[in-house]
């Protein structure tokens, strides 16, 4: 019942979310569309509950065929100018409104990872399958600036494996083992108040 009354919450939000932000929507498409050559929406296949790959949304931030790693860094030249004011403020994210809509995620849960890192988690780890990944979790609060810390590591890439990821998968079962519902406000509260700094 508790998932059923998170699910209806989800697509609830998702659906007045997007609703209410498409002026905003279709304004940073335009933008995306006219400032940046190459498509509008950045695609990736990510792993959702119970192991489903999924496709998630984004607004383009990078240039077009980049080549890069799935770690990004502050300051990369594959981001455009564009594309950094848009990961700053947290609005190339807002476009995965729509994978809440249709059920591949919540508006609070782990953040979906690649199939890469979903391979990496131990036993314990793949508890977080049983979630919906979100777009906000408290791992994102955490590491809000993750790509500038990550860019300060003298080897950047163990960094994230090592100590970032590390983390993240604990506070992810740690969130998973406690979730409620009014500790799902708390975080979206937290997520709006942090978006604006």
């Amino acid at each position: 019942m508790n998932m059923l009354f998170k699910r209806i919450f989800d697509f609830t939000s998702a659906f007045m979310g997007l609703v209410i932000l498409s002026p905003l929507l279709l304004f940073v498409s335009l933008l995306v569309k006219i400032k940046m050559t190459g498509p509008v929406f950045f695609r990736q296949e990510r792993i959702g509950r119970l192991g489903k790959p999924f496709t998630i949304y984004k607004f383009r931030t990078m240039i077009p065929d980049h080549g890069g790693g799935t770690i990004t860094l502050k300051g990369e030249k594959r981001i455009t100018t564009l594309g950094a004011i848009l990961r700053k403020y947290k609005v190339d994210e807002l476009p995965e409104l729509w994978n809440v809509l249709k059920g591949d995620m919540s508006i609070v849960g782990p953040r979906p990872d690649v199939s890469e890192y979903i391979n990496r988690l131990h036993p314990e780890g793949r508890l977080i399958l049983g979630f919906r990944p979100g777009i906000t979790s408290p791992a994102s609060l955490k590491y809000f600036n993750e790509e500038e810390l990550v860019a300060s590591a003298p080897d950047p890439m163990k960094y994230y494996d090592e100590v970032i990821w590390t983390d993240k998968v604990r506070m992810n079962i740690d969130y998973c083992i406690n979730w409620n519902f009014w500790s799902d406000i708390s975080i979206i509260i937290q997520t709006l108040f942090y978006s604006r700094h």
